[in-house]
């Protein structure tokens, strides 16, 4: 009979663990970022790369514990399909924070730009945006902290928008080798979308505010 129960219970006490796990785990992934492209050491930067990689996979573990945890339960503590696009969001962000570092690495990038490194701070400051808001939405009382954050993460992304245009500019006027501007291109581009993924988080969180709060 208990378990029967436990069917119709929402299941605030697995849920929100879950999403608090997902962006602290993306916190620590964003610094490992930063510590690689600030590390002048081709030693260091691969064991922050391997690292990266590690915090990923245990990201995506994460994301699908919350989706079978969305197909078990029948009442959730708010929408199943915010449930999902949030965990789709933060997931989306691990992807692509790792992808900044898998093409550092296999398109063979040693010198880290002021673009890149700027990028990767504001991927950073999305993730600590993202981890608070997050830490929030288990009771929805402090709405104030959560709409500040979705703000501050709009305004990194606009940020990074305008880093990497003007880099890409940069690199078109000053940069003679193609196969440079591709890979730094490639590289940048995967660093800026990071931030567009902290601000479809930030939309998600918006989402459920309207609803619930």
């Amino acid at each position: 009979m208990n378990s029967i129960f436990s069917y119709f219970i929402p299941k605030d006490k697995k849920f929100f663990p879950l999403f608090e796990k997902a962006s602290a785990n993306l916190l620590k992934m964003s610094e490992k970022l930063v510590e690689l492209v600030q590390s002048d050491e081709n030693s260091d930067r691969e064991k922050m790369h391997k690292e990266i990689e590690r915090l990923e996979q245990y990201g995506d573990e994460i994301t699908h514990q919350i989706y079978l945890e969305l197909s078990k339960t029948f009442i959730t503590p708010f929408d199943r399909e915010d449930i999902h696009a949030l965990a789709s969001a933060l997931d989306d962000i691990a992807d692509y924070i790792h992808g900044s570092s898998n093409r550092m690495f296999l398109y063979n990038v040693s010198v880290m730009t002021e673009p890149v490194q700027k990028l990767a701070e504001l991927v950073h400051e999305g993730c600590k945006e993202v981890n608070k808001a997050v830490s929030e939405i288990k009771n929805l009382k402090n709405i104030r902290v959560i709409t500040d954050s979705c703000v501050r993460i709009n305004s990194i992304e606009n940020q990074a928008d305008y880093v990497f245009d003007k880099a890409v500019g940069e690199l078109f006027d000053y940069e003679e080798d193609a196969k440079t501007i591709i890979k730094y291109k490639e590289v940048l581009s995967a660093l800026e979308t990071a931030t567009d993924m902290c601000e479809d988080v930030a939309n998600v969180m918006e989402s459920i505010l309207v609803k619930n709060a």
